[in-house]
């Protein structure tokens, strides 16, 4: 965050400058933790759920906040501090006029699923020509999206934003911030159907951010998404997945076991034979995704294949281990039925006896019953050999499981105490479920298994 200094941005967010001591000096960073505060930095006290920021200002102008915003000056309290009616709209505020101080392509990323996927792999194609900056971990809301804008110095060359919404509103907040000049959509599924209905209403949403696009702007659609294949914009449009009228497409996929996968990627004349260093059908779709957004910017075929070769799994998105008695497939960091979906026809190509270990899928409005029951049937239909499932809406899933063996247990402690008895040495094992179903302890009991 340079070029900014106290002055200028207490008068972007409309605040009032107490102790005008530090007027002049640079911000250099933004953070909402005390914790984070580096010289330079300023300080967004925040009122969360659990703690109130403004108690935590006098602690950050010791660590070398160079200002502070917030709603009051607590008493005590000698520093620069900015104060305004709403500290987290302030945010927004400076946000959004820090980043048109920038003239590089910022590629904004959305959907319902595959979306930090998607952002490192495009992430990872693009620096191996530019200066990138990317989403850290999962600020992809209205304060992380914020933080990443902030994050854009002077010698990044582009950068990219993940951005995610769960409601009507959000995304036209997020993109008003970040003013992408490109678009990639990974997929417009069944998630957050509580607040946005059904799929109709998930790409109303999530399309708010080509308002505030340029005209100039390029959005990349899943070709295989029904809803993204045909959706219009003033903008450029480029298509992209397994079917023939993608612009950029994948042939000759060929699976490495869990290891990772190798393909063609064809656009016009070009073909480029690239290796996926990561487990499933959907980092075919994110190798696209790079392909295409690097093609567009002009990289050459090699430093388009060393870009995807070089992607990283992050966190428990299907990272696979072999633990000695098991290969686990661990992917408990969330889920919807398209991602549960994905991950079963990522398992169909493993070996061994496959196993899906799944849980209950929130936020999915009043079909929740029916798209549990589409996931048991889904599992069955697809060579899964055993299902286990925990949690009141997976019993559905269990349920409509036909075919095949399946157990459902009332809680994941119950779940854990079986595992010896139900998973034998060899098993391919997948466990999702969305994250506040804690199956992270599911993955770690599996582990230990011999």
């Amino acid at each position: 965050m340079k070029g900014l200094s106290v002055k200028e941005a207490a008068a972007i967010a409309g605040g009032r400058l107490i102790n005008k001591e530090n007027a002049d000096e640079e911000i250099l960073s933004a953070v909402i933790d005390s914790r984070k505060v580096e010289k330079g930095a300023m300080f967004a006290a925040l009122r969360g759920e659990r703690a109130d920021g403004h108690d935590y200002i006098a602690k950050a102008l010791e660590l070398g906040a160079v200002c502070c915003l917030a709603e009051y000056v607590p008493d005590g309290v000698s520093g620069s501090v900015i104060v305004v009616p709403d500290v987290a709209q302030a945010l927004k505020d400076l946000a959004e006029a820090y980043r048109k101080r920038f003239d590089i392509p910022i590629i904004g990323v959305a959907g319902s699923v595959g979306k930090t996927t998607a952002k490192e792999m495009v992430a990872a194609v693009l620096s191996t020509r530019y200066n990138v900056l990317k989403t850290e971990k999962n600020l992809n809301n209205e304060l992380g999206v914020p933080l990443t804008v902030f994050r854009i110095e002077p010698g990044h060359e582009a950068a990219v934003i993940e951005m995610g919404i769960s409601d009507f509103g959000e995304m036209r907040r997020l993109a008003k911030i970040v003013r992408p000049t490109m678009a990639v959509y990974t997929l417009i599924g069944h998630a957050h159907l509580e607040r946005l209905h059904d799929r109709n209403g998930v790409l109303k949403a999530k399309t708010e951010m080509v308002e505030f696009m340029p005209e100039d702007g390029t959005l990349f659609l899943n070709a295989d998404d029904d809803l993204l294949a045909s959706y219009e914009c003033r903008q450029e449009r480029v298509l992209y997945g397994l079917e023939p009228n993608a612009d950029v497409r994948a042939e000759n996929i060929n699976y490495d076991g869990l290891r990772g996968m190798s393909c063609d990627i064809v656009s016009g004349q070009r073909r480029i034979r690239v290796y996926i260093p990561a487990y499933g059908k959907h980092m075919v779709y994110a190798a696209l995704e790079g392909a295409a957004v690097g093609l567009k910017l002009g990289l050459s075929d090699g430093e388009i294949a060393a870009g995807i070769a070089n992607y990283e799994t992050v966190g428990r998105r299907a990272s696979i281990s072999d633990t000695g008695f098991i290969t686990l497939v661990d992917d408990c960091y969330n889920a919807n039925p398209d991602s549960v979906m994905c991950g079963i026809d990522s398992l169909s190509q493993s070996s061994g006896r496959k196993v899906c270990i799944l849980g209950d899928m929130f936020e999915m409005g009043e079909n929740r019953e029916d798209l549990h029951r589409k996931v048991g049937r889904y599992a069955a239909d697809n060579g899964v050999s055993l299902l286990l499932c925990a949690g009141e809406l997976s019993r559905n899933t269990c349920k409509a499981a036909k075919g095949i063996a399946s157990v459902h247990f009332e809680t994941n402690a119950e779940l854990i105490e079986a595992l010896p008895q139900l998973i034998r040495k060899g098993d391919t094992v997948l466990v999702k479920a969305s994250h506040s179903m804690n199956f992270e302890e599911i993955s770690e009991a599996l582990k230990l298994l011999k």
